[in-house]
């Protein structure tokens, strides 16, 4: 089997491999680097399930090849950051019972953790969840929750 050399940073460790080329950055995620919280779903990018952030852009991670990712800087969700609007973000999700089985939790989580990069909340979520499954029909809560949080002053906010 042929191996291609694989470098790139993941959840702020740098890390080096030798990859099957056609192994998509889910699967080297998962099973590669034991990051179990990417979840793999529909395997063909509409579900969103996969979600983590290369070089700081959501990218569904099932139709990324691994070596696609080579040089870059990978973040799942076991690094889902500690800024304020995350913190209030993550917490308002677990107060509303935003998720009810939990699958297409790290997804969004990641998704709205690009959204919110640059310490802002958008006036709408919308675009996150219109870009994601959830099979329980969790978007009421999490429309909530997003709500809340957006309508907090920013001074509120920290």
């Amino acid at each position: 089997m042929i191996r291609t050399a694989l470098s790139m940073v993941v959840n702020g460790i740098p890390v080096e491999d030798l990859v099957d080329p056609r192994m998509s950055l889910v699967e080297y995620l998962r099973e590669g680097r034991g990051l179990t919280g990417t979840h793999v779903s529909c395997e063909t990018g509409v579900c969103g399930a996969c979600t983590v952030l290369l070089d700081g852009l959501a990218v569904r991670s099932c139709v990324v090849l691994a070596v696609q990712a080579e040089g870059s800087e990978v973040e799942t969700v076991e690094q889902v950051d500690n800024s304020q609007p995350m913190r209030e973000i993550t917490s308002a999700m677990t107060t509303c019972n935003a998720f009810q089985c939990g699958f297409c939790a790290p997804g969004i989580v990641m998704a709205t953790r690009a959204v919110v990069r640059d310490l802002q909340i958008p006036d709408s979520f919308e675009d996150i969840l219109d870009s994601h499954l959830c099979r329980c029909s969790g978007y009421v809560n999490l429309r909530t929750v997003f709500e809340d949080v957006s309508a907090e002053p920013e001074g509120e906010r920290g």
